[in-house]
């Protein structure tokens, strides 16, 4: 089984398709009510759905390996975080951040940690 993707909703397409461009994102399905991009490294994607009431409970993660360098150029083209790249207890380094849509986006490297972390359960 593999992921396919991600959809959020979002109240103003045109204003998070901009955002989303403007983190790296290839925009590769652009319709009024729909988006939908290919991320720069792999082969996922994410969408997203313009919503009357956009209600998204879920944190959205995008990892990056050069993250600090990442967070700078995003700075430099406007985009502001609420927190800038920390490393966190649970050995993620973690920036985040906000669409215009209010749907929480964290940018992190966690390296080996990601899915072999010191706690990780033995099969």
């Amino acid at each position: 089984m593999n992921l396919n993707q991600v959809t959020l909703p979002v109240a103003h397409m045109k204003n998070a398709v901009t955002f989303y461009q403007t983190l790296g994102f290839e925009l590769i399905v652009d319709t009024p009510h729909y988006a939908r991009f290919a991320c720069p490294m792999g082969d996922s994607t994410f969408s997203l759905s313009l919503e009357e009431n956009p209600v998204n409970g879920a944190t959205i993660y995008f990892e990056h390996a050069e993250l600090d360098n990442w967070v700078d150029e995003l700075q430099a083209k406007g985009i502001t975080f609420t927190q800038l790249p920390t490393d966190e207890r649970y050995l993620w380094r973690e920036a985040v951040l906000f669409d215009p849509s209010g749907n929480k986006i964290k940018l992190y490297w966690a390296g080996v940690n990601r899915l072999n972390p010191p706690w990780r359960v033995k099969n």
